[in-house]
């Protein structure tokens, strides 16, 4: 983000101190070509009188400004991305003419053209600081005030915003004007626009206070047949009945519609009453039970929103962890509590606390309420740690305080806040009140503080297996030494006969603290074959297993019966492979002997894509190629031995796609392309055949003839996306070359395209391909990030860095890129993206060193 389009939080706080938005009157007219629309802004607000400041429009040109009736000329007051406001009255209305411009990097407006039928759809995207793009406004989550939208769009076009669409007026030239009402008192960024063509289906609910709100789901045309309503509705209902029971308080807004969005940055945007979500979620043919469970917790997300963000809203972004953290608990909780994915919290594990826990240990972390000074800074900080350790520290929250009084807290806030603009202080309050506890000093400790704990059992016993000592020590890196405060339980599994399942035996919850914590009450105990810290995991820190535990994982892993207990033994694995303390043959050795039996989709999901991960990056290099084979081989027949039709079938294939190099492994995909293989049950469907065909090209045994084949039979969005990414995949340094040189030399590659390209860059079976492209990629990522934005030049930047390479020299070229761009010309978030480029390449070495 240029200099000009940022915003600090010392100016956010002078703005505020000085007056206070009233309501915004937007009309917007989408009529007028490609690449502008109109945008008239109306605001009234009240101020300090005689005070200066500035209200935020990031337009392509302003025609008008009249301040208090006063004619304004923006060549003076306009700076390309403000307007300077002066002498302001304790009462004041502007308003503000121009043209803004559609984007293609999923900000502000997004335009898209279906390639299916030519179709354009629609939608906005504001957060973080975005909806400046679309209006004049005072772009601050602080400034909270009434939105009232009039649209003028194509007739035959669906025009939703947060309030209910009303009628629009047909001016009979194939134009109509839609009039909605005002919205409540909202942030600017929780406000949307969507607009086009879509397909809907519409249904309804009955909230708690008896009022009836209407639901519907919107997709674009050509992928009508695959809405999925009817799941996407009953999740909704679900969510809707569980929130306004367990927040005690109705859904705040009239309407609730959810919309796919294509080429979303995001997963989702909780945008109130108008939940737009990422095409990722439409599913054009089977799926694994992880993605359709990723599916549901997701709605669940962001309908958490529609309290947490949308009717209480973070004064500063500096509370953004606690938007996101409350709803990635919250959706775990109502997913395991009120749907059908009651195993919920085991995916959140497996999936979404790995991804904070590797977050946590890059030269980028940083607390969970991170220091935000400015734009810039959140921007960067939309991460693992924002999302998945805040939740994992609220879910440690509810076991420290208790479930009745976090839930009764919660109630509280909302009733005393709603509407309002909050800090964390505010929630803490309430929780104190309920508790009864002071959580001063947790709080300190927790959020304040960057870094994660280790957590190893000490365990003495005598002959006869009886445990006669129990400590649980706990260390932390010397860069973040925090030792926090801890409730866990401490598990310990047996077999309750010869070769049976692997199944709890004892169970204690006990707070620990401090370097070492003695644990009495496990004295006495048979200590069975495993001992597991943190079970039912309550709290976010790493765990070991002793000796004794790590022998029964690695013979018995399969054995255990509770999906969670399983979890949370695959995930320590993973991150003493990760931290070099397993070698990384070892760990897929163990991987390999267990996997095929595994029946949670998302520990299949997941530990999968880290297998592929230790086998590409982490393995010594001169035993990589045999071991991948092997990897390869293994997964197919876990594939071959699977249930017909299975979401383990379905998944092995996936995988092996991803690692087949060897010539019987590219013959193998080769015959399943062609229909000469076939395993019963399998359906190969577009997504299928794409992710084949990429693994075949991969391997060599494909080339452009068979993807553009391919893609003239699947002329959609997704199609044209899949072929970006199996052209980018072909293990030759000219084809990777073409991708770079496609995202660095033209601003009109969508982010969508840019996302799949920079995919199909990883996969390199040979990394030598990607060495003579290290300058030319480390050259663009500058230059990408300079012309196209954070988020496409983060997708970029993380994307083509030659991970594959993950040796000395790629290490050593990441060194001095970071030294040739120390100085402030080059975004910080950029700097931060190469940081942890370099990072991972670094861990992979050790974990090579380790092997």
């Amino acid at each position: 983000m240029a200099a000009a389009t940022n915003l600090n939080r010392t100016e956010t706080r002078e703005r505020r101190a000085i007056l206070d938005v009233e309501a915004y009157e937007i009309d917007l007219d989408l009529t007028r070509g490609d690449e502008v629309f109109g945008s008239t802004t109306r605001v009234r607000f009240t101020a300090t009188p005689g005070s200066s400041t500035f209200i935020d429009a990031l337009a392509e040109r302003v025609t008008g400004i009249v301040v208090n009736g006063e004619l304004i000329d923006p060549a003076t007051a306009w700076d390309g991305s403000r307007i300077a406001l002066t002498d302001l009255e304790a009462s004041n209305d502007i308003e503000v003419v121009g043209e803004f411009a559609y984007t293609n990097t999923g900000e502000g407006l997004h335009r898209f053209v279906d390639p299916a039928d030519g179709e354009v759809y629609l939608y906005t995207q504001y957060a973080i600081p975005d909806s400046r793009r679309v209006f004049t406004v005072f772009e601050q989550p602080d400034l909270k005030a009434t939105f009232r939208y009039t649209v003028t769009a194509p007739t035959a076009w669906e025009v939703v915003s947060t309030q209910p669409t009303p009628e629009p007026d047909d001016h009979g030239d194939g134009r109509a004007t839609w009039r909605f009402e005002p919205t409540p008192r909202l942030a600017s960024y929780a406000t949307a626009l969507v607009a086009g063509p879509y397909a809907v289906t519409r249904a309804s609910l009955t909230s708690v206070d008896g009022r009836e709100i209407p639901l519907g789901l919107l997709i674009r045309r050509s992928l009508a047949e695959f809405a999925d309503a009817d799941e996407f509705f009953d999740v909704t209902r679900r969510g809707f009945a569980y929130y306004e029971q367990k927040f005690d308080r109705a859904y705040p807004f009239d309407k609730y519609d959810q919309i796919y969005a294509p080429e979303m940055n995001f997963g989702a945007m909780e945008n109130a009453g108008a939940v737009t979500f990422n095409e990722k979620f439409v599913f054009r043919g089977p799926v694994s039970d992880a993605a359709r469970e990723q599916k549901a917790v997701t709605i669940l997300h962001e309908l958490a929103h529609m309290w947490f963000g949308d009717l209480v809203t973070m004064k500063w972004w500096n509370d953004l962890w606690l938007n996101e953290s409350f709803a990635d608990w919250a959706s775990a909780a109502a997913a395991t509590e009120a749907t059908d994915w009651t195993t919920a919290w085991t995916s959140f594990h497996i999936a979404r606390k790995s991804w904070g826990y590797q977050q946590d240990q890059l030269p980028s972390t940083h607390p969970v309420m991170a220091t935000i000074d400015d734009l810039d800074d959140v921007q960067s900080n939309v991460d693992g740690i924002t999302y998945a350790k805040g939740a994992s520290v609220l879910k440690q929250l509810v076991a420290w305080v208790g479930a009745d009084a976090f839930d009764a807290g919660v109630a509280a806030y909302f009733a005393a806040h709603a509407f309002g603009s909050t800090e964390l202080s505010d929630l803490v309050a309430e929780l104190e009140k309920a508790s009864g506890r002071d959580l001063g000093e947790w709080s300190t400790l927790w959020l304040e503080t960057a870094g994660v704990a280790t957590l190893r059992p000490e365990v003495e016993v005598d002959d006869d297996g009886v445990i006669t000592s129990f400590a649980i020590t706990q260390t932390a890196p010397a860069d973040h030494p925090t030792l926090r405060p801890h409730r866990i339980a401490v598990g310990v599994y047996d077999h309750a006969a010869a070769g049976s399942d692997l199944v709890r035996a004892h169970r204690v919850e006990v707070d620990i603290d401090g370097a070492r914590t003695d644990v009495p009450d496990l004295v006495g105990v048979d200590r069975g074959a495993l001992v597991l810290l943190n079970d039912d995991d309550l709290t976010y820190a790493k765990i070991r297993l002793d000796p004794a535990s790590l022998e029964t994982a690695t013979r018995s892993l399969s054995s255990i019966a509770d999906p969670l207990a399983r979890a949370l033994v695959w995930g320590a694995l993973w991150d003493t492979a990760r931290d070099a303390e397993l070698a990384p043959t070892d760990y897929v050795r163990t991987v390999l002997a267990h996997l095929g039996a595994e029946t949670n989709s998302a520990i299949l999901r997941t530990t999968l894509a880290q297998l592929v991960r230790t086998v590409r990056t982490y393995v010594e290099p001169s035993r990589r190629a045999a071991l991948r084979d092997e990897v390869a081989s293994s997964l197919w027949s876990a594939a071959a031995a699977s249930p017909a039709g299975s979401d383990g079938q379905l998944q092995f294939v996936s995988a092996f796609a991803e690692v087949a190099s060897a010539p019987e492994h590219a013959e193998r995909l080769r015959r399943l392309l062609d229909g000469d293989l076939t395993l019963d049950g399998l359906t190969i469907d577009s997504d299928l055949r794409w992710q084949l065909l990429t693994g075949l090209v991969a391997a060599g045994g494909a080339d452009e003839t068979e993807i553009d084949a391919l893609l003239a039979g699947d002329t959609t969005a997704t199609g044209l996306q899949a072929a970006a990414r199996a052209r980018a995949a072909i293990p030759t340094t000219p084809a990777k070359r073409r991708a770079l040189a496609m995202v660095v030399g033209d601003a009109g590659v969508s982010n969508g395209i840019v996302r799949a390209a920079a995919q199909g860059f990883s996969r390199a079976d040979d990394p030598e391909i990607l060495r003579p492209l290290i300058g030319f990629a480390l050259a663009g990522f500058s230059r990408v990030w300079e012309s196209r934005g954070i988020w496409v030049g983060s997708e970029f930047a993380e994307g083509f860095w030659p991970a594959a390479l993950a040796d000395r020299a790629l290490a050593d070229a990441g060194v001095q890129w970071l030294a040739e761009h120390a100085g402030p010309s080059t975004p910080a978030a950029l700097r931060r993206v190469m940081a942890e480029n370099l990072d991972a390449t670094r861990r992979a070495l050790r974990a090579q060193a380790a092997d």
